[in-house]
């Protein structure tokens, strides 16, 4: 575990960098949950298996996390979590002080639900991020950001979650370089028997494709 120390707040992550990597990931969760949520741990096991860094790592402090189980509030604070990720992102392109490395690694972010609103919005306020991948994600919520993410963008929805397919169709016409991936018989958390696998899969040829080495 590492302590990610941001003007506003301390954040733990979990970082792993294989050798030789194609390029750092960082995800955003969303809709109350953590950088333990066992869906965004099995794809980040399956990118670090593709030779790709991860950071999974909580943008809301314990206190705050705290206060959103009561209020569910901060979840959808879409501004909050942007900014959290933005510091998270000049961090790793500075270099960690525990691996300060990652400095010389192109960055890729992961959305998941609110969290992609966030990763789009901190996409375009960095043009130096390489990809993003969402996954069931809201990408509605980053509003006016959509037109100005110059990364390329890969939204995968489940086939069977029809109002987020919707949304996810809307927001793929207002992005400059964007690809929707369904995955047929899926719902919105991807429990279905091979759903996450295929999830996985997309998301590693995806950052491969687009950071590896500063492709």
């Amino acid at each position: 575990m590492i302590t990610l120390r941001l003007p506003d707040a301390e954040l733990d992550g979990d970082l792993v960098i294989p050798d030789d990597p194609a390029g750092m990931v960082l995800f955003a969760h969303g809709s109350g949950s953590s950088r333990h949520s066992p869906r965004n741990r099995a794809v980040a096991e399956g990118l670090n298996a593709a030779g790709i860094g991860t950071l999974l790592l909580d943008l809301l402090t314990e206190r705050e996390e705290q206060i959103d189980r009561v209020t569910a509030e901060l979840r959808f604070d879409i501004e909050l979590l942007t900014m959290r990720l933005i510091g998270a992102v000049d961090a790793l392109a500075d270099g960690l002080e525990s691996a300060p490395h990652t400095a010389g690694l192109r960055i890729g972010l992961f959305g998941a639900s609110t969290g992609a609103a966030a990763a789009l919005a901190a996409a375009a306020a960095r043009p130096d991020v390489g990809a993003v991948v969402s996954r069931g994600g809201r990408p509605d919520l980053a509003g006016p950001s959509l037109p100005r993410v110059r990364a390329p963008v890969l939204l995968i929805v489940g086939g069977a979650d029809p109002e987020v397919l919707r949304l996810n169709e809307q927001a793929r016409e207002r992005l400059e370089d964007a690809e929707l991936h369904v995955v047929p018989g899926a719902t919105h958390l991807f429990e279905e028997p091979g759903a996450l696998e295929e999830v996985t899969a997309q998301a590693a040829d995806w950052f491969n494709r687009h950071l590896d080495h500063g492709a």
